[in-house]
């Protein structure tokens, strides 16, 4: 290495400690991977998707906007998207684009949110490359490709939509706590310097594209999570020293992280819920498995909707699976409409790995598509813990 030549993890360490300095993030891990979001941001032409920033907290005062004013001082050529119109910000994304910002992302994704269809597409959207969208210019009388990739970061209270945090390093902010102590943050003061430090890591990894862009780096993660942080552990992988290993543990850390914390789609946690339900029978009936989902006082099912989950909405929702409610006789003789646990265990093994693998021995099906000849034995009062007699 020549003298004229950046050195990559010296420049993440500034980052890092810059960031640290007006910021108290939640875990070192966090601050490992705001640094290298930050610093792949310089890099946005190299990468195959531009992995989302969200940075939320459960109440004002944890120091969002914060770390989104550090983030604008240190990012490629931040745009601030509160208050653009639609227009304005899809004619500023280009195939370098600028990194886009948005405080107060509630106020875009929120139940109060109206009139950013528009805005809600394009972050959905500009994740993958070849994601344009499509505008009729009747001044020209042609349609328009306007490209939407572009990497974003989004601080708000309370947790975005599933299409967005599946495509985030998400940062869990909180309030700081007695002996925290951060720097203030000034931006007619701080801001320069922090500019000064954006371009170097502008200048070290701008001179390598060709590289980052052809990197194929070993991920610890797989899907659409090891397209996220693909980008962050190339970036770290460059750098060296101990960036590398950082990367991939801030990788494993904030993806566990994320699952833990549930954010994964209601379908998905409807899946895990229903193999709670389930216990040791291999087939229940609609009201009970709906009685056992709701009775978990922890559980979303008792407040989905106006009165709770209900047999139509399971049945909607289970359908995306493939799974479908029958007309079932079970072992004790009585008739009712109802869901088979081997009718799951498919979807189980596949959406949700963590339970662990579907015993064989629980899947024993049970005559279906027998219509009852009378009204069902089984009522919605039947208790939801106790097992229905003979299914066990």
């Amino acid at each position: 290495m020549n003298d004229h030549t950046p050195n990559g993890a010296a420049l993440l360490d500034r980052l890092r400690a810059a960031l640290t300095r007006y910021v108290i993030l939640p875990s070192p891990e966090a601050a490992d991977a705001v640094t290298l979001w930050i610093a792949a941001t310089h890099a946005q032409p190299a990468w195959a998707h531009a992995p989302r920033l969200v940075i939320r907290g459960p109440e004002k005062r944890c120091g969002k906007s914060r770390l989104l004013d550090v983030v604008e001082a240190t990012c490629h050529e931040p745009f601030i998207t509160v208050n653009s119109s639609s227009a304005a910000v899809y004619r500023s994304i280009t195939e370098d684009p600028p990194t886009m910002l948005v405080d107060e992302a509630d106020t875009i994704f929120g139940p109060k949110a109206d009139g950013n269809e528009d805005l809600r597409g394009l972050l959905n959207a500009g994740h993958q490359r070849n994601r344009p969208a499509k505008r009729y210019d009747a001044a020209t009388n042609r349609v328009e490709s306007i490209p939407t990739f572009a990497m974003a970061a989004l601080a708000g209270i309370g947790a975005m939509p599933d299409t967005i945090e599946d495509r985030a390093v998400v940062i869990h902010m909180r309030r700081r706590a007695p002996g925290e102590n951060a720097a203030p943050y000034r931006h007619r003061r701080d801001r320069p310097a922090l500019r000064d430090l954006a371009a170097d890591l502008n200048l070290w990894l701008r001179a390598d594209l060709p590289t980052l862009e052809a990197a194929e780096p070993s991920m610890p993660v797989e899907d659409r999570a090891a397209d996220t942080w693909e980008p962050l552990v190339i970036v770290a992988d460059h750098a060296g020293e101990s960036w590398p290993d950082r990367a991939r543990a801030a990788t494993l850390t904030l993806t566990t992280e994320a699952d833990d914390k549930g954010q994964t789609s209601a379908s998905v946690r409807l899946l895990s819920g229903c193999r709670t339900a389930f216990g040791p029978d291999t087939a229940l009936p609609t009201a009970v498995l709906l009685e056992r989902l709701k009775s978990d006082p922890e559980s979303e099912w008792a407040d989905h909707g106006t009165a709770g989950l209900t047999a139509m909405k399971l049945g909607t929702m289970l359908r995306e699976y493939d799974i479908r409610s029958a007309n079932i006789r079970f072992p004790n003789g009585q008739q009712a409409k109802g869901y088979q646990r081997a009718d799951f265990a498919d979807s189980w093994t596949r959406y949700c790995p963590a339970l662990g693998p579907i015993p064989e021995a629980d899947v024993v099906p049970i005559d279906r598509e027998v219509r009852p000849s009378r009204p069902s034995l089984v009522t919605a009062g039947q208790s939801g813990t106790a097992p229905i007699a003979g299914t066990a």
